[in-house]
């Protein structure tokens, strides 16, 4: 069994008619199919806008399919939402935590009633998870005086409180500081290698996040599942071509339409810098570099730095998207 599996799962939203637009709907998940092991802490990485939050939100009962299936312990979110509630938990990365006037140890013993748990052994889980996190310090302190970091703290305690056996995690350092969110990373990683019995389901739009962390990843984009397997195997999937970083002194985005067309050119993406521009590049092999060069001799350009690097997971999106993260995210509607 599956600690999460999904078949042809989607998801329609039906916009209403306004000013601007007329009456639409939008695919937010598109026949996604999805095996999540038990014991594994498993990543979606993909851009905002991609459907990692629906995805989420259907897994945990708090939306309905609109085709397909999903079952979370063997259990179908549709049929049985109450049963999988006792077994899961859900945290979301930025949204408001707790009440404000009271304080640490109160918001969490607050929570740990809504489950039923003896207060006996609430308090004992509320400062050993606090102890973990580096907030025992904090515990008698109003939510409401705490910093955005130490708050999201709290609330990734109050996710661990009741011990689910699925845990999902949507974009759970977002915006962290470094340090905060280096600690929710380790502390995330330690919860699922202490029992073989439970199982993470993260989502986020940080590469380094999921290649830390995640024993396998799923990108998605527009709603779809794009590749699914180990950090290590997909960058493996670029091994065989040449990943290049390069600076060069000028190009605009009519010209690097046209390098596309240069035989052995796969993917890459440009960025406009001060000193010209800076060209993230797959290429067959390095034998291309030479077409390269004369295609910017041509143009009046020159090399000013360049590199072969290690692939990473921000060129496999590049690879299967075609665009970088961040100008998906930059043409994505709010």
């Amino acid at each position: 069994m599956f600690a999460v599996e999904t078949e042809a799962l989607g998801r329609i939203y039906k916009v209403k008619k306004t000013r601007k637009e007329a009456a639409h709907t939008l695919v937010a998940l598109d026949n996604v199919n999805l095996s999540v092991n038990q014991g594994e802490l498993f990543g979606l990485l993909g851009p905002n806008g991609a459907g990692k939050t629906t995805l989420i939100k259907v897994l945990t009962t708090l939306l309905a399919p609109s085709s397909g299936f999903a079952h979370v312990n063997g259990l179908d979110v549709a049929r049985q939402p109450e049963e999988i509630r006792r077994q899961i938990n859900m945290v979301s990365g930025g949204e408001t935590s707790g009440y404000g006037l009271l304080t640490v140890r109160e918001n969490l013993w607050m929570f740990t009633q809504f489950y039923g748990i003896p207060s006996r052994q609430a308090n004992a889980r509320i400062m050993e998870l606090l102890k973990i996190v580096g907030l025992e310090d904090r515990a008698n302190t109003k939510s409401s005086n705490l910093s955005t970091g130490l708050r999201q703290k709290m609330n990734i305690v109050r996710g661990f409180m009741t011990d689910p056996t699925v845990l999902f995690l949507d974009e759970p350092t977002l915006g962290l500081d470094v340090g905060a969110a280096r600690d929710v990373r380790r502390f995330v990683r330690q919860w699922v290698d202490d029992d073989p019995t439970r199982t993470l389901l993260l989502t986020t739009h940080y590469m380094v996040e999921a290649e830390e962390m995640c024993d396998r990843v799923a990108i998605i984009n527009q709603g779809k599942i794009l590749a699914c397997d180990t950090p290590q195997n997909l960058k493996q999937s670029l091994r065989s071509e040449g990943v290049y970083s390069l600076q060069v002194s000028a190009l605009d985005e009519k010209d690097f339409e046209e390098l596309k067309g240069i035989a052995g050119f796969r993917q890459g993406t440009l960025r406009q810098v001060e000193s010209g521009a800076e060209l993230e590049l797959v290429l067959s092999d390095d034998s291309v570099l030479a077409g390269l060069l004369g295609f910017l001799t041509a143009k009046g350009s020159r090399i000013t730095t360049l590199h072969k690097r290690e692939a990473s997971l921000e060129d496999v999106f590049i690879s299967l998207v075609g665009k970088s993260m961040k100008d998906v995210e930059n043409g994505a509607a709010d």
